[in-house]
């Protein structure tokens, strides 16, 4: 009552306490907690931090030398001056100082318990690097650059052929062509097929892989010539599909001619292009016969890879004096290791009884396997290593037996 009657009207008595302030600092240290929480949780759903903060060294793949300053693309870097080295260095992946070939050491640290590790980075050395394209053998499309005879007559089954050593023609041996073909789409089989097989064994590439210029790039550096996959009707079409664009014998010719630039345009670098499936397109002349026509107008080779006993194409190809190839054997038709080591041995007799034989696979992983054994020890047997271009008739009729033009 007394405060009541002492207190001035309209206000609250004041009510302190010493406790007042210690009770107000438990919720706020709770709220700072929940604060610094919520802030972590939130760096842990939306931060791309897979290693927690951990130390980590980037170091590129790309077996590319760095370009020259000042040099067009595509053009090899070869050594830059030294004021240039460390920007050099940066551009393709390679630390400063280190040479393409040897190894660069670098120090990683733990961030938890400050421990150094030494590591040591091979350096990607750059001999592989692809051979330039010759614009001169393009022309644009409306899908894109496709190949074309050059003004001066240079085509590209000759410009893009393996070169061979001036003295092939005097060696007296049986000859193997080897071609490989369902490349590009699995990087695995594609990364084998170029880590294993040598350099005559060529290589061929379908068109719906991604990176493919990439891919037939670093073929073509590594010495193989390539030829370019096209999808064709097979007999039991559509229930067996080769792909988007398959060429079709109920299409008219200006619609296949059409599909055809489009695979094409794929990628360029290309001695010619083979069939994929395509039983029944390639058993009907008036579907095949335009298609080798203009094969053979932009300067290809077609390769035939023998799945078929009726394909035509070897007679049109014939009459219109196409260059063409066709494979003996397909290695693989029984994809075991028993098989096809049996297939290889078949084809080495042939040779030996013709003087040439031609085989075909795909690039499965016992494929590839068995055939880069047998090219270790095919030389060893007299057997000479050829790629398919020369195996290729010439407009002429002749064996494609001059050499691939160096540096191409």
């Amino acid at each position: 009552m007394a405060d009541d009657l002492t207190t001035p009207l309209g206000q609250a008595p004041k009510k302190t306490s010493r406790f007042a302030l210690a009770a107000l600092l438990p919720r706020a240290a709770a709220g700072v907690l929940g604060f610094g929480f919520l802030v972590f949780a939130g760096w842990v759903v939306f931060a791309d931090d897979p290693l927690g903060g951990e130390p980590m060294v980037v170091v590129s793949a790309d077996a590319r030398a760095p370009n020259k300053p000042g040099a067009k693309p595509g053009e090899s870097g070869g050594a830059t001056p030294a004021g240039d080295a460390a920007k050099s260095s940066s551009a393709s992946g390679i630390p400063s100082g280190a040479t393409p070939g040897s190894s660069q050491t670098i120090t990683i640290i733990d961030g938890m318990s400050g421990k150094r590790q030494e590591v040591a980075i091979a350096v990607a050395d750059p001999k592989g690097q692809a051979p330039a394209i010759e614009q001169r053998m393009t022309e644009t499309s409306r899908h894109g650059s496709i190949p074309k005879i050059a003004a001066d007559g240079a085509r590209p089954a000759d410009i893009y052929a393996r070169p061979l050593q001036p003295s092939f023609d005097k060696v007296a041996g049986p000859r193997i062509a080897i071609v490989v073909g369902g490349l590009g789409i699995g990087s695995a089989g594609t990364f084998e097929a170029l880590a294993k097989l040598p350099p005559p064994v060529t290589l061929a590439f379908a068109p719906y892989g991604t990176d493919l210029a990439r891919w037939v790039g670093r073929a073509r550096g590594e010495g193989h010539e390539v030829l370019l996959q096209i999808p064709m009707e097979p007999f039991d079409y559509p229930d067996n599909d080769p792909g988007p664009q398959t060429l079709l014998t109920t299409l008219p010719v200006t619609q296949n001619l059409d599909r055809l630039h489009w695979f094409m345009s794929r990628f360029q670098g290309y001695v010619g292009i083979a069939n994929y499936m395509g039983a029944r397109f390639t058993a009907s002349e008036t579907a095949i016969a335009p298609m080798l026509r203009e094969t053979a107008k932009r300067g290809l080779i077609y390769f035939d890879d023998g799945s078929s006993a009726r394909s035509a194409a070897g007679q049109i190809a014939g009459a219109n004096n196409a260059p063409f190839a066709k494979a003996d054997l397909v290695l693989d038709a029984a994809p075991t290791p028993a098989a096809i080591d049996a297939a290889l041995t078949r084809l080495e007799t042939l040779a030996r009884e013709r003087g040439l034989a031609v085989g075909v696979a795909t690039a499965l992983p016992a494929s590839i396997e068995r055939i880069a054994a047998w090219t270790k020890a095919a030389q060893t047997r007299g057997i000479i290593l050829v790629p398919v271009s020369m195996a290729a008739t010439k407009p002429d009729g002749k064996r494609q037996m001059t050499e691939g033009k160096k540096g191409t």
